[in-house]
């Protein structure tokens, strides 16, 4: 397997490197956040240290999975609770303090590959439509009954993380943190969120299609509305 470490620590980095290619796998080790942007499409999974020099690593990962699905396993001496869920939330398939076992660590990259695979023969939704709208979510591409939709790049990325629990509640909590992340002042995002939703409805032209739920947050459609 093509693995990519984002580790600015060249100790760790070279024991990580060598034992994973005792055990079959190919890692390209980058040392800053940028450069998982790079290389992430060469490689099957990230293993991604959030302390990295140039930029936080929660910010990488909301940034990959605006653009990749691709299989993250967060390695980090960052244990605190928030840090820990915020992680989970932004997309980490696993998160694991430092120092780790090394077999531990081995083990949870098996099943998390075993789990991005699936059921022998199964497809992974890249495209969410709901009656007449279509969202590609490589693409970044919008149509509703066949006419492409213009969207902003965070109009898109609040989509997205909608889209992408098709028939689902997503909290408000969690679409605030995966799309602005904690940079951004709680009341300046949580402002930002209500204007991009305002706007979404708008240009979509089906009011319908994003519901709000009172008190929690709001569901793209509905879980019978969806093909892949």
């Amino acid at each position: 397997m093509q693995i990519l470490l984002a580790e600015d620590d060249d100790g760790v980095a070279a024991a990580l490197v060598e034992v994973l290619y005792d055990h079959g796998h190919v890692t390209r080790r980058v040392r800053y956040g940028r450069d998982v942007l790079t290389y992430h499409r060469s490689a099957d999974l990230l293993l991604l240290d959030l302390g990295l020099p140039d930029t936080d690593g929660l910010d990488v990962l909301r940034a990959l999975r605006a653009v990749s699905a691709m299989s993250v396993v967060v390695l980090t001496a960052r244990g605190d609770e928030r840090s820990v869920v915020r992680g989970l939330r932004l997309g980490a398939d696993d998160y694991l303090v430092k120092p780790v076992r090394l077999a531990e660590l081995l083990a949870r990259i098996d099943a998390v590959t075993r789990r991005a695979a699936g059921p022998p023969g199964a497809r992974i939704v890249r495209t969410v439509r709901a009656g007449d709208v279509e969202v590609d979510l490589e693409a970044r591409r919008v149509q509703v009954a066949g006419a492409e939709v213009e969207l902003t790049a965070k109009e898109f990325d609040v989509l997205a993380v909608l889209a992408g629990r098709a028939g689902t509640a997503v909290s408000r909590e969690q679409l605030l943190d995966e799309v602005w992340g904690h940079a951004h002042h709680a009341m300046s995002r949580s402002r930002s969120l209500d204007v991009h939703l305002t706007q979404l409805r708008a240009k979509l032209g089906r009011p319908e299609l994003l519901t709000t739920i009172r008190g929690f947050g709001y569901r793209f459609g509905d879980a019978t509305d969806f093909g892949d």
